[in-house]
């Protein structure tokens, strides 16, 4: 279904996104600080159910595009690096700010993960990164196109839950947290900005 390389460089991409602070770490961190580190790992668990409901509706949104016309989803993949870019050159030319942890009540573990999945399905920008991003990596050419779009989401999911997972379980002091995450935030909008650049390009190029 898929080759070394295109799963070496959907592999890359997404841990290289990880890597950067972003809502969902700030949101576990929170969670394991105020609820203890199953609260943390609960929230964990439901960002990450949450980006694979995202996955299934891209997959049979993008797969029906695909049943009706392969030029169709070409279009749909080319949008979608456009959007990759133009995320990218946002981010990049955003001032750098401290990131601040989001002021959320203590809830029991398995309100943490309830509200965790609400959060991440009810987030727009959320459902357009998966539309834009997964289509880069699935081959219409090749059999099902649908099993690869979940394999892919299914991935991601699967990684984000043990990235925030080990958030949760080795967080000590909140102060130490804190100071990582602002020296990082100083870079997260190049880092991240060249990423989805580089991403949408190479898309751009291939096609060529």
């Amino acid at each position: 279904m898929f080759d070394w390389t295109t799963m070496g460089a959907f592999l890359a991409v997404v841990i290289g996104l990880f890597l950067i602070p972003g809502p969902a770490v700030l949101l576990t961190a929170t969670r394991t600080v105020q609820g203890g580190r199953k609260a943390g790992i609960m929230a964990g668990l439901g960002i990450a159910t949450g980006d694979f409901i995202h996955t299934i509706f891209a997959a049979v949104g993008l797969s029906a595009i695909l049943m009706t016309s392969a030029w169709a989803f070409h279009l749909v993949k080319f949008v979608g690096a456009a959007y990759l870019v133009y995320l990218g050159v946002r981010a990049m030319l955003e001032k750098p700010v401290d990131p601040e942890l989001p002021k959320v009540t203590p809830l029991p573990p398995l309100q943490s993960y309830g509200q965790a999945i609400l959060a991440e399905v009810l987030n727009p920008k959320t459902a357009l990164f998966f539309l834009a991003f997964l289509p880069q990596f699935v081959h219409p050419e090749r059999r099902g196109a649908i099993y690869q779009f979940l394999v892919l989401g299914l991935i991601f999911a699967i990684l984000g839950f043990f990235y925030t997972a080990l958030i949760a379980i080795s967080i000590r002091p909140l102060g130490h947290l804190v100071k990582r995450i602002s020296w990082l935030g100083r870079w997260s909008g190049k880092i991240v900005g060249s990423v989805y650049i580089l991403l949408g390009l190479k898309v751009a190029l291939q096609e060529r």
